[in-house]
């Protein structure tokens, strides 16, 4: 197995069961501040590509230039994101029924872990690129038979298309890293040396889980600057 969508879920489960069994409520808490760093931090990113482009910070642009496509490992998992429109204007509402991510939470019995990773981080992500789009969550696959999306005030035409832009993807490697630094920045600076314990812990599930190669792979990346694009 090499770096997924799953693989990235996992860690942020993992950071929810160690933060919640040290802290309780407090955990939880720095759990969703973290889910909700990371998402902007990508939301950033698109953004400077953006604007770097030319590009309206818009919807239309929000959605070519995301960062990840299905992997092909998950995709013959056969867990890959699927999803339908069902309106495009004035509001974009997604109705999204299989998920790798709600795929990796239910396998480890996390529930609740998933479904508070899934409310936050579409609108954070969303808030990052650009803070007056309004994008709501209303429900998620670990609590409903699908995750219900809208984004407001978008008023796309019938067949109007957005497709992601290849240049602007970036490796589950990346992705993966990204999602355990910015988990464990947000950990150690609220909870200090115990907050250095939490993400120990996880890093040790992590190597007992993917081997010791994946994990050294996450650790070269610590000094990466995640809040600027390439």
């Amino acid at each position: 197995m090499g770096f997924n969508e799953k693989v990235h879920a996992y860690i942020a489960a993992k950071f929810y069961v160690h933060l919640t069994e040290h802290f309780g409520e407090r955990g939880k808490k720095a759990f969703t501040h973290a889910t909700q760093y990371y998402a902007e931090q990508r939301g950033r990113r698109m953004a400077q590509r953006a604007i770097r482009d030319g590009r309206q910070l818009d919807y239309g642009t929000y959605m070519e230039y995301g960062e990840w496509v299905n992997t092909e490992e998950i995709i013959n998992e056969g867990c890959a994101n699927k999803s339908e429109i069902l309106s495009v204007n004035p509001d974009y509402e997604i109705y999204i029924t299989r998920c790798p991510w709600h795929t990796q939470f239910k396998e480890m019995g996390l529930v609740e872990a998933g479904h508070t990773y899934c409310e936050d981080l579409d609108s954070s992500i969303c808030r990052g690129f650009n803070p007056h789009l309004t994008y709501l969550v209303y429900n998620t696959l670990h609590k409903s038979d699908h995750c219900k999306h809208v984004i407001k005030n978008v008023c796309f035409q019938e067949g109007e298309k957005h497709p992601k832009r290849p240049e602007g993807l970036f490796s589950f490697e990346f992705h993966c890293a990204h999602s355990f630094w910015a988990y464990a920045e947000v950990t150690e600076a609220i909870f200090k040396a115990e907050g250095k314990e939490v993400v120990g812990e996880v890093m040790r599930d992590f190597t007992k889980e993917y081997g010791q190669e994946m994990a050294d792979t996450i650790m070269n990346y610590k000094y990466t600057n995640f809040n600027v694009c390439d």
